[in-house]
């Protein structure tokens, strides 16, 4: 019998394993894709912290400290700050490195194998791949297999009641080297769009839309093309969802929940890999002494989701009023504010802060919101969550 079965092979589910197996446990690994870092929807940038934290490097494709934002009209912003902000990974080598870290330090991987369901019994937990119908006995199980899973559901565990669809495409441009985010509700209604540079001819297209995301990206890449930023629109999107709030309980008997799965992502970018890497370490530090002591009670795992709350809550409650704010915009608000930040130069000068951060969002909303021209502009003087800034 296992110490612990983990649920998806991404680079959170990895991560978890890495550390575990490091401890000295027995790590079985179960992912439903034949390979390791299929394509995915995920736009692939970190800010610098998360790179530093987890020593993330080998896999950078390149690292920015501005991107040029545009209006629904096609008005441009520019925003920049001196030190580096960001970097862009190579999704897939990301997800590989992690799993090959993990498998050097003792965990065992098993491919093409999607679980149909996790049984908590008395002194184990029994996992059931459909795949070739095997059946996996471990003290504890970990999912870590991404946003939609209907293992959460199964288990008793609530479901994720706000997402977004996501698509994304790769393809080939004419040299851009600076990130682009497009806004406006003709483009992506209540969220963005990007095209993000991954090489000097190469780059990542894609939007968050509530409704109809293939067609948003088609005419996204149709005007890229005719402007000459891509060479053609005939390529071939991805698809996925980004959760925009929690799972409800992410901790039971033998049992964690990380990632998309427990909806650890920011609600104003959609970006999930750092605070899921967090919520890692928070999960592994939980369940080491738990074996060791082999108590695997819902109390002793409960630990863990008070921690990663305690921890992310305040950001996640932030960042989901933001969120609901931005997506009431009109494009004619959203107009007002870019000639406003164009006239008074609020944003840059916002970004002088040096506590402000990639990833962590709260002080810049509150910087903005606080400004009293966007204030007035978006009319947020009684948000919600104002209180959060004493």
């Amino acid at each position: 019998m296992h110490d612990v079965v983990i649920v998806g092979a991404g680079p959170v589910g990895s991560y978890t394993a890495c550390q575990l197996a490091s401890m000295g446990h027995d790590v079985l690994v179960l992912e439903r894709r034949p390979t390791i870092g299929e394509k995915t929807c995920c736009t692939g940038i970190i800010g610098q912290e998360c790179a530093r934290t987890f020593a993330i490097r080998d896999v950078i494709l390149k690292v920015v400290n501005s991107a040029r934002l545009f209006s629904p009209s096609g008005k441009l912003t520019r925003i920049q700050r001196e030190e580096p902000q960001a970097a862009i990974l190579d999704r897939t080598a990301l997800d590989r490195a992690m799993a090959h870290k993990a498998q050097d330090k003792g965990a065992e991987y098993i491919l093409e194998a999607p679980v149909s369901k996790i049984t908590i019994e008395e002194d184990r937990v029994r996992v059931e791949e459909s795949g070739q119908g095997r059946s996996f006995a471990a003290r504890a199980v970990i999912i870590a297999s991404g946003f939609g899973s209907k293992l959460t559901g199964q288990l008793g565990l609530g479901s994720i009641n706000d997402s977004v669809a996501g698509t994304q495409a790769e393809v080939e441009t004419a040299g851009n080297d600076e990130v682009e985010i497009y806004l406006g509700n003709e483009i992506a209604p209540g969220f963005f769009a990007w095209l993000v540079p991954t090489s000097p001819q190469r780059a990542r297209v894609g939007l968050l839309s509530r409704h109809s995301p293939e067609a948003h990206l088609r005419k996204l890449l149709a005007s890229l093309a005719a402007d000459g930023k891509i060479v053609s629109a005939e390529v071939k999107p991805s698809y996925g969802a980004i959760p925009l709030k929690t799972l409800p309980r992410t901790s039971g008997e033998r049992l964690m929940v990380l990632g998309d799965a427990a909806g650890q992502v920011k609600p104003t970018t959609g970006g999930g890999i750092y605070y899921g890497l967090l919520c890692a370490d928070i999960a592994a530090e939980a369940m080491h002494p738990a074996l060791k002591d082999d108590d695997l009670s819902a109390r002793r795992m409960a630990g863990y989701e008070k921690k990663w709350r305690r921890k992310l809550s305040r950001e996640l409650k932030i960042g989901y009023q933001t969120r609901k704010i931005f997506e009431s915009l009109t494009d004619r608000q959203i107009e007002r504010i870019f000639a406003l930040e164009k006239k008074h130069g609020i944003v840059n000068e916002l970004l002088k802060s040096s506590d402000l951060s990639f990833d962590w969002h709260s002080k810049a909303v509150f910087g903005l919101i606080s400004h009293r021209i966007i204030a007035r502009a978006i009319n947020v003087m009684r948000l919600p969550f104002r209180n959060d800034m004493d």
